[in-house]
């Protein structure tokens, strides 16, 4: 009885023996890697065929097998190709010494993928809960007038925003100490304000233009703010009832004073306050 016909790399012919190795075909579905990467790492020297047909072409023996797959293990780890024949290649008095290796680098990267996963986590916490502090906490940092809930009302109100993407992104890395730091440089800044208003300062005067400078860069410690951002989130303020009362315990009619401030600086810097929008 004569041998069926069966494909061969693309070629009509006789089926190889099983016992003379796999084709180069057989031998990549088999493993998981490409045609063109078996003939690239048989041109390196990494991986060569055990034999050829009678019409040339590859054929891969059990321990070729084996020995690609002791490459993808070392690929998996990152290995240059280089690096991977020296362990599989050079002298090994230690043969345990290249498995030893292979340990400690799995464990370094699962180190730093735990690593990404506690920042991941850190983010969407963020994300949802805006800081990362409990109630209590904010209270002691933020002054006994804080209120915890407004976090939530911000998120609601602007969590589908690029901004609040910034604030989470920043707050996933503060510590209570952070916050702290952030809530005594805006305490210090809003009595420097109160101190201008009531030495007259005057807005559109270069010192009242300094001041609002100063005041849109704290907001930028939480998300990048532009003129007219400033401007839109200020007025916004100063026509809030309870923003209004946190900045009057600096000075009496500081919303409506640092409003005017804000917009004479916009406008110094090409924005109209009047069409300002959150841009």
């Amino acid at each position: 009885m004569t041998a069926s016909p069966a494909r061969l790399d693309g070629v009509t012919g006789p089926a190889p023996d099983p016992d003379d190795g796999r084709t180069v075909a057989a031998t990549a579905a088999l493993t998981g890697v490409t045609v063109r990467t078996l003939h690239h790492w048989d041109a390196v020297g990494l991986v060569s065929p055990s034999g050829r047909t009678t019409r040339g072409y590859r054929l891969y023996s059990a321990a070729a097998v084996a020995r690609i797959h002791r490459v993808l293990m070392y690929r998996e780890l990152g290995l240059r190709l280089d690096r991977i024949a020296e362990l599989l290649d050079g002298p090994a008095p230690d043969p345990a010494a290249p498995l030893r290796e292979q340990r400690e680098q799995l464990l370094a990267r699962i180190d730093r993928l735990r690593g990404m996963v506690g920042a991941v986590d850190r983010l969407i916490e963020a994300t949802e809960a805006g800081i990362l502090l409990s109630a209590e906490q904010q209270v002691e940092v933020f002054g006994a007038g804080w209120r915890p809930e407004r976090v939530a009302v911000a998120r609601d109100r602007w969590g589908d925003t690029p901004q609040w993407r910034q604030f989470a992104e920043r707050s996933a890395g503060r510590t209570g100490d952070d916050w702290r730091e952030l809530a005594d440089g805006a305490t210090a800044l809003y009595e420097e304000l109160a101190a201008a208003q009531r030495a007259g300062v005057v807005p559109g005067s270069a010192a009242a233009g300094e001041l609002a400078e100063r005041h849109r860069a704290s907001i930028g410690a939480y998300f990048d703010c532009t003129h007219a951002m400033h401007v839109c989130l200020v007025r916004q303020q100063a026509g809030d009832p309870e923003f209004v009362a946190y900045y009057d315990r600096f000075g009496p009619g500081l919303a409506a004073w640092l409003r005017d401030v804000v917009d004479a600086n916009a406008a110094a810097h090409g924005v109209d306050p009047a069409t300002a929008t959150w841009t």
